[in-house]
């Protein structure tokens, strides 16, 4: 049998995007083996994409390697395109399809059923907006009779204290089988939410400092806010305006959204 190695160091978004690559080089025969964060590749292991993962290279021979690093094939675009289509093309799998919604079972019994899920934190504060954002966005949907929880991760415990009502999980693959049948989600630009647009639920994603045309998620049903400022994007090197991430630029865009996608998730009668 054929052999494919994938490297990938990085967060849970960093990983999901190199999940395509996994999807195709087992449609195309290989035996694979996924490299990096054991946590996050279990995803990929649990939907077929990965026959092994740990955490370090193994000292084998391959007839593939995928090797995403500084000093073999770079992770990160040198121009403004999505990175998965940028990663596709590094590896010769340009143009060849792969599946938008991770195709994993949900977990019976999630506490995410038929709610709407907030998750106002990332990997960086400098892509955080203020949390009473969140605060404002809960209110506006339970105003429309949705019941609203908040997640919490491994890079979120400043905000428990902040939060009223929240589900804690430092698991990935616990969260993906339970975020599953969520109603809704809305988040800003992290690992979290790139892992509910995967999931296809229909998804809502801030943006502040980081670029939405290189990081845009894999999903169908995933909605950018994007601020209209001409310093943006500045991620990593932030500028300090700050007003990519202002809590009523986002609400003006933000609330007009979530009534749209209320109506249309009532239409496909998902409610």
């Amino acid at each position: 049998m054929k052999r494919a190695l994938l490297y990938r160091r990085g967060g849970l978004g960093d990983t999901l995007l190199t999940f395509p690559i996994l999807e195709i080089l087992k449609r195309e025969g290989f035996h694979v083996t996924a490299v990096g964060n054991t946590d996050y590749f279990k995803i990929a292991s649990e939907v077929g994409w990965a026959d092994r993962v740990v955490s370090e290279i193994p000292p084998e021979s391959w007839d593939k390697e995928v090797i995403f690093s500084l000093d073999c094939i770079n992770p990160f675009p040198s121009r403004r395109e999505w990175i998965v289509s940028y990663l596709l093309r590094q590896v010769g799998f340009e143009g060849k399809g792969f599946s938008k919604v991770l195709p994993i079972e949900p977990l019976k019994e999630s506490p995410f059923e038929g709610k709407a899920l907030l998750h106002p934190s990332s990997g960086s504060f400098k892509k955080n907006s203020d949390i009473s954002l969140f605060f404002e966005v809960q209110g506006f949907l339970e105003g429309r009779g949705i019941e609203v929880t908040y997640l919490v991760g491994e890079a979120d415990l400043w905000m428990k204290e902040l939060l009223p009502d929240f589900v804690e999980s430092f698991d990935p693959l616990w969260i993906a089988k339970a975020g599953k049948s969520a109603l809704l989600y809305v988040g800003l630009d992290s690992g979290i939410s790139h892992l509910f647009s995967y999931l296809g639920v229909p998804s809502v994603v801030i943006y502040g400092p980081t670029d939405p045309v290189v990081w845009k998620p894999i999903g169908e049903r995933v909605f950018q806010i994007v601020p209209s400022l001409e310093c943006n994007p500045c991620f990593p090197y932030t500028c300090s305006c700050g007003g990519c991430l202002e809590k009523e630029l986002i609400l003006k865009r933000l609330l007009p959204l979530l009534d749209h996608l209320l109506v249309k998730i009532n239409q496909d009668n998902l409610l």
